[in-house]
């Protein structure tokens, strides 16, 4: 089976995103960047990294595993307006994609954490996700004998808790999604069509890069939300980084999510109040730019937005099982 795994899994290591011959030179003084065009990662580690990431066993209960919320087919997220906890009841924040999540400055909407291996352990631990510790994960997994063997093979010794956590950091880090507009950037003219690539010219000249730019589209800055005119309907569980720090000056303020696969993710925003990519944009002009547009201008910036859904989702499930389905039921 691992070896099968390994097979699974390779292609994402060695995975040009230009697919097809680039034609032209690379556009250059962009503020979106491509994709690398190579992913690092050890295919054993981040074959075991998918296991555990279907396995319901790291919840307490044995009842969730990260692909519940984070489904690889509907972008990396779960379709719902939020998350819901392990005793039924929703969240206050809408999922956030896996995909490319490696490359945001911060994780989750408030930026609580740094790293991906940070907020491992924040799912894990948080009684309002897994309620559970990495003690009684390794516990669990190391029951079961074949992968175990598996976990021994690749690291070479006793199964621990650092090395489940490195095979899921180095799985989600291989979760990256090349797109159309990659191409595009590396040079192939004919990778979007004309009105995609006017509706990018418009997503530039009004101002939308100002906090979706660089290689995820956002993820690298944080914003108010209703930064140009007050947003109605705000309440105590919207203030977002204040939540976090405490600080009076940080209400409102969100983690800027990226754009890749959002035409794959909704609903939107941080609560999931958004259901349609046409509303978001619409709000995003009103609230976040202060600003009106042609119906036509924002069509266009629509139709740019689909050039960032991945060419093909890598990673949707193991072989033979069912996305979300889990181990150790």
């Amino acid at each position: 089976m691992l070896f099968a795994l390994r097979c699974a899994v390779l292609p994402l290591l060695l995975l040009v995103l230009a697919a097809g011959s680039a034609v032209g030179q690379a556009l250059v003084n962009e503020p979106v960047r491509a994709l690398p065009l190579k992913l690092v990662g050890d295919p054993a580690r981040i074959a075991l990294g998918q296991r555990l990431f279907n396995d319901k066993r790291l919840s307490r209960d044995s009842d969730m595993s990260c692909a519940t919320c984070h489904q690889l087919a509907r972008g990396g997220a779960d379709g719902k307006k939020t998350a819901r906890a392990p005793d039924g009841k929703r969240g206050l924040y809408n999922t956030l994609t896996v995909y490319n999540s490696s490359f945001n400055f911060r994780q989750t909407w408030t930026g609580r954490h740094s790293a991906i291996e940070q907020l491992l352990d924040h799912f894990v631990v948080q009684p309002k996700i897994y309620n559970s510790s990495w003690d009684m994960v390794n516990a669990r997994i190391g029951d079961d004998a074949a992968l175990d063997a598996e976990f021994r093979e690749v690291y070479g010794d006793a199964l621990r808790p650092e090395y489940l956590k490195d095979a899921m950091d180095q799985y989600l880090r291989s979760l990256v999604t090349p797109s159309r507009f990659d191409r595009y950037l590396r040079g192939d003219a004919n990778a979007i069509t004309p009105e995609e690539e006017t509706g990018y010219a418009r997503f530039k000249s009004y101002g939308c890069v100002a906090c979706h730019q660089g290689i995820n589209l956002g993820g690298n800055l944080y914003q108010k939300l209703g930064a140009m005119r007050a947003v109605p309907g705000l309440g105590p569980d919207d203030h977002g980084r204040a939540l976090a720090t405490g600080r009076g000056a940080d209400r409102y303020l969100f983690r800027v999510p990226g754009l890749r696969n959002v035409a794959l993710t909704a609903p939107y925003f941080h609560n999931g109040s958004v259901g349609t990519l046409e509303e978001a944009v619409d709000i995003m002009f009103k609230y976040q730019l202060g600003r009106s547009a042609p119906a036509q201008d924002k069509e266009l910036i629509v139709r740019f937005l689909h050039t960032l859904s991945a060419e093909q989702l890598p990673g949707e499930h193991l072989p033979g099982e069912q996305p979300g389905s889990g181990a150790g039921k």
